[in-house]
């Protein structure tokens, strides 16, 4: 009687390599500030990275295409007044990004097709609500410009980027600092991490925590935590300082589910989780490896695959949407390691000998259409991510831009006083006077609103030029 000993999986034999020299962007000074952030987002247009910049903070956004040499002259984001922190692309529109920073302030910025010929130092929003640093963004994944920020102050605050308003502010639940915030696949919950060692789900909308463990890990080291399929993943630190990997079920917060244990490190371990192959991937920082497990419904539930190794330690790490991956290579997750002078894709590709699409391998990924509108959202209601299939690849679609339209008008300040009519000049105000002057800015509105769609229209046909020219 024979029994199977190798565990069946398609991902049992998954493994990672370092693009080549050429693909690599070099000549980038990553930041050096002391912060648990990846410092890297990348989706399926662009690569950005945070770096060194004086006098305030600044991170670089680069094509996917420009590998090589970085001018030392290439144009930065540039508009914080102090080191940026964290950086996230919105996954609902890939010209855009969100950076938060230690003066306290978040930008939500748009990047154009082509390469500016300078700086770019004008956010389209800048949201202000945090009395100390922020240092943790995260887009909400089904609704339309819902972002989440965390910040110094303990308090998570969830904005409407195209009204600039805070939808809600989560100020008396932590009471410490927040090393990490997640969404769940639907948005309707998040996992939170906190100094004082508690792991949180959270109703945002409720206002009111679901469930809490108190000392997942028992080391002092920070956690973090990311969602994974109705389950979560910690990662943390044992009483004897060895880096550990949990899976809990969060309808019962006893005990974990699995608990894995590797090594002794400092290095807080930062896990990505991929949906689609149910795979985590763990990068330390200051590590010179990538951990990948497979979770799984069956016993041991967490179930290690393999690590990728290289000489250098990472600064940070950049983790590709799905969408942005090459099917056509059987590539299932790419990364961008950050090193102190360049940025090194890490490609993790199944072998498979057939050049045909890999249904298995490939199930409908979440796409860049939103699912809901903030406001629906708000209301109550939940949507799964909206689906794509990526059997023919997928194209970023052209430079869409992103409209922020304030509610009040008091918040809108026109460039100069309008005048006003002849006869109310000497007048007290009244109706009619408030009548003008709401026509006129409806009216200053309308212009401004053509032009604007006169400049997208414009920057397409640039856009479109330099494609042609390449």
């Amino acid at each position: 009687m024979s029994r199977r000993v190798v565990r069946q999986s398609k991902f049992r034999h998954v493994f990672g390599q370092a693009a080549k020299a050429d693909q690599a962007y070099e000549d980038i000074r990553v930041s050096k500030v002391t912060w648990d952030s990846s410092f890297c987002a990348v989706n399926p247009k662009f690569l950005a990275i945070i770096v060194e910049a004086g006098g305030g903070g600044a991170f670089i956004v680069l094509p996917l295409a420009k590998t090589g040499r970085v001018d030392k002259n290439y144009p930065l984001v540039t508009g914080h007044t102090a080191p940026v922190l964290d950086i996230d692309w919105c996954p609902h529109n890939d010209n855009v990004i969100a950076s938060a920073s230690d003066d306290t302030t978040i930008m939500v910025w748009q990047i154009p097709d082509y390469t500016p010929m300078r700086n770019i130092t004008e956010p389209i929003i800048t949201l202000e609500g945090h009395s100390k640093r922020v240092g943790i963004l995260s887009w909400h994944p089904t609704a339309r410009n819902v972002l989440l920020s965390a910040g110094g102050d303990n308090m998570i605050i969830i904005w409407n980027v195209g009204t600039g308003e805070v939808l809600l502010s989560l100020d008396d639940m932590h009471p410490d600092v927040i090393h990490s915030v997640c969404w769940n696949s639907n948005g309707s919950l998040l996992a939170t991490t906190c100094k004082d060692k508690t792991l949180r789900i959270i109703d945002p909308r409720k206002g009111q925590v679901v469930a809490e463990r108190a000392r997942p890990h028992e080391g002092a080291r920070p956690l973090r935590a990311v969602t994974a399929d109705g389950k979560l993943l910690s990662t943390g630190f044992s009483r004897m300082s060895e880096r550990q990997l949990a899976l809990w079920d969060p309808n019962n917060f006893e005990e974990p589910v699995a608990l894995q244990e590797m090594d002794t490190s400092n290095g807080v371990l930062l896990p990505f989780y991929d949906p689609d192959s149910s795979i985590v991937y763990l990068c330390g920082k200051g590590d010179s490896s990538i951990r990948y497990f497979e979770i799984t419904d069956e016993p041991p539930f967490v179930h290690y695959l393999n690590t990728f190794s290289s000489k250098e330690p990472q600064r940070g790490m950049g983790f590709m949407p799905k969408r942005g991956l090459d099917v056509s290579k059987c590539e299932i997750a790419r990364f961008y390691k950050l090193h102190e002078r360049k940025c090194e894709p890490i490609i993790m590709t199944v072998p498979r000998k057939s050049d045909l699409f890999q249904d298995d391998l490939y199930p409908d990924t979440p796409g860049p259409e939103p699912a809901l509108e903030a406001d629906e959202w708000l209301s109550g209601q939940d949507a799964d991510p909206v689906l794509i299939s990526l059997r023919d690849g997928y194209v970023p679609p052209k430079h869409r831009e992103l409209r922020v339209t304030k509610r009040n008008i008091l918040d809108v300040r026109p460039p100069s006083v309008p005048r006003r009519s002849q006869s109310s000049s000497d007048a007290p105000l009244s109706q009619h006077t408030l009548e003008t002057l709401l026509e006129e800015i409806k009216a200053l509105r309308e212009r401004v609103q053509a032009q604007e769609q006169r400049i997208t229209a414009l920057e397409n046909m640039l856009c479109e030029l330099v494609d042609g020219t390449d």
